[in-house]
């Protein structure tokens, strides 16, 4: 093995975890040395809709830090070259139910919150793809916004490498942290800070840690489609009564603990399966579609054509696209820690493992790095 490499920092994963770490760290001025395991980013960060969702994040600190991490990627999409589109949400209902929760969330928003109430016969105007038969209205928020893990990451590593000199490893498997030192395939590095950002993985480098802190993995099947003809755009990304049982936001609502009875009585294979649908669409026109979660340490490696049959089904009642066939299918598996937002320790001076933002990466991980990254 070659001599040891002095760095200031060291971040471990090039998932959009460490790409925030990275950023932070590099803006301060200090050397910053990637350490990622694969030749390119292929981890959950990559595998998802592509979704800032700050009105998921209701509870005062995480709409803060949801709203920061919203304004860097519109401010880095430029400089690094990837497309980002601020093109806020649309939260559907179809009936009295449905209606109930969105307005009692938005009567519990916060104060800058700026969603408001549409009713049925303005979403068009919003979003052409929304099925007008049953709809009742929605509430469109103009916070959230979109970007493609795919495309973003690579970008934004070669931001980083080229504009502020930080050098990224790829094949660069970490084998060992101790005292300071990291042990890779890319060679031995010594840094006066290390952080650990290795997602669902963190139980190879940290076995007793992944243990002890109660993280999990959360699978998803998700698909898209191919790219949709023409100039056809989504417009704001898109989904229904479903999404109100899985966002934490919506757990206030007086009225939540009744539709989700109702949705247990209709819908109990979706509940079953965790089963709520996103609609998106990224700079090359494709559009996203999913998504289901399933919950435990070891998960299956395999697609269910019945669970992406039941997520097509849910999206033909709410939204109908130019052109709906499947370009592509994937799973994505994220680290998850139950009743929590993030996982962020120090097994021992100087590393910081930061982990398990719950499906929540690509909305809150800019904002968790201000936090957590020192002056």
């Amino acid at each position: 093995m070659s001599s040891v490499q002095n760095t200031d920092v060291v971040v471990i994963g090039a998932g959009i975890v460490g790409i925030a770490i990275a950023t932070l760290e590099s803006e301060r001025g200090r050397r910053v040395t990637v350490l990622e395991r694969e030749e390119r980013p292929i981890g959950a960060s990559t595998r998802n809709f592509g979704l800032v969702w700050p009105m998921g994040q209701q509870a005062g600190p995480l709409w803060d830090r949801a709203q920061r991490s919203r304004k860097r990627w519109l401010d880095l999409a430029p400089k690094a070259g990837f497309h980002a589109a601020a093109n806020g949400s649309l939260h559907l209902a179809h009936n009295e139910l449905e209606k109930a929760v969105l307005t009692e969330f938005l009567g519990l928003a916060p104060a800058d919150f700026q969603g408001q109430w549409l009713e049925a016969n303005e979403v068009p105007v919003r979003c052409a793809a929304v099925r007008r038969e049953g709809l009742v209205g929605g509430v469109w928020s103009p916070h959230e916004a979109t970007v493609d893990g795919r495309e973003a990451l690579p970008k934004m590593l070669a931001w980083l490498a080229r504009e502020r000199g930080v050098d990224v490893r790829f094949d660069a498997a970490v084998s060992r942290v101790e005292d300071h030192g990291v042990w890779s395939a890319a060679g031995r590095f010594q840094a006066k800070r290390i952080y650990v950002c290795t997602g669902s993985e963190l139980r190879i480098l940290y076995p007793s840690v992944f243990r002890d802190s109660g993280i999990t993995n959360c699978k998803l099947q998700m698909w898209r489609t191919p790219p949709q003809a023409g100039s056809w755009r989504l417009g704001p990304s898109l989904c229904a009564g479903l999404t109100l049982l899985h966002y934490a936001a919506f757990n206030p609502c007086p009225s939540l603990p009744a539709l989700r009875k109702a949705f247990e009585a209709s819908h109990p294979e979706y509940i079953a399966n965790g089963i709520h649908v996103l609609v998106s669409q990224n700079g090359s026109n494709e559009v996203i579609l999913g998504d289901t979660h399933h919950y435990g340490l070891t998960q299956d490696p395999f697609l269910h054509e019945r669970l992406d049959a039941l997520v097509a089904k849910y999206l033909d009642t709410f939204a109908v696209l130019p052109d709906a066939r499947v370009a592509e299918r994937w799973m994505g598996v994220y680290a998850k820690l139950p009743g929590k937002t993030e996982f962020v320790h120090e097994p021992e001076p100087g590393v910081t493992i930061v982990n398990a933002l719950s499906g929540a990466g690509m909305t809150l991980s800019f904002g968790l790095a201000e936090e957590i990254v020192p002056a």
